[in-house]
């Protein structure tokens, strides 16, 4: 039982090793997805999300605020929600780069400079293929705010796995020298 156990462990992590780098590639093909659009439609979904939301702060809030207020608002936060889609795409992005690199034994330091590097030069390059997009420019501050969401998902992403691997995945480790009957009399 021990040796199958074994077995599928090792199973698993060479199947759903390499499957991890998938999001990111997902989440990379999004943001490209964002950044082609051009500055019209671009903008008309960002006037759209930013009406969405004070429509729903509105009923929240119980405002009988009239088209005119509502539409004002949405205004004034277009550009916030703009800066706010920028840092949540690449938090996520940063998350999915930093998890398959934490899987991959690369850690602390190194963690930070490999997917941190990889995703601000993904960031820098979104932006020059942005100058190539009609209605569109590229923006050395959209690099900055992106990084903000950069840093912050590798970080969250370093303390999370970190926990995890001390609580959840020791049990679970290849290099377990513990037999089943230990096991059991510690928590039986």
């Amino acid at each position: 039982m021990k040796y199958v156990k074994l077995f599928l462990k090792k199973l698993l992590r060479y199947v759903l090793k390499p499957l991890s780098f998938l999001p990111a590639l997902i989440m990379m093909y999004v943001i490209f997805s964002f950044s082609a659009q051009d500055g019209d439609v671009s903008g008309a979904v960002s006037s759209s999300v930013s009406l969405r939301f004070v429509q729903a702060c509105e009923q929240v809030l119980d405002k009988d605020w009239n088209d005119a207020q509502i539409l004002h608002y949405a205004q004034r936060i277009e550009h916030y929600v703009r800066k706010t889609a920028h840092m949540t795409e690449y938090f996520l992005l940063a998350v999915s780069v930093s998890f398959p690199l934490y899987v991959y034994r690369l850690r602390g330091w190194k963690l930070l400079l490999a997917a941190g590097l990889f995703c601000v030069a993904f960031a820098g390059l979104d932006e020059w293929h942005q100058s190539f997009v009609p209605g569109r420019t590229p923006s050395p501050r959209d690099v900055l705010i992106d990084s903000i969401g950069i840093f912050a998902g590798i970080e969250i992403t370093r303390l999370l796995c970190y926990i995890g691997r001390k609580t959840i995945f020791r049990p679970l480790s290849l290099g377990n020298s513990r037999t089943e009957e230990e096991y059991e009399e510690d928590y039986c």
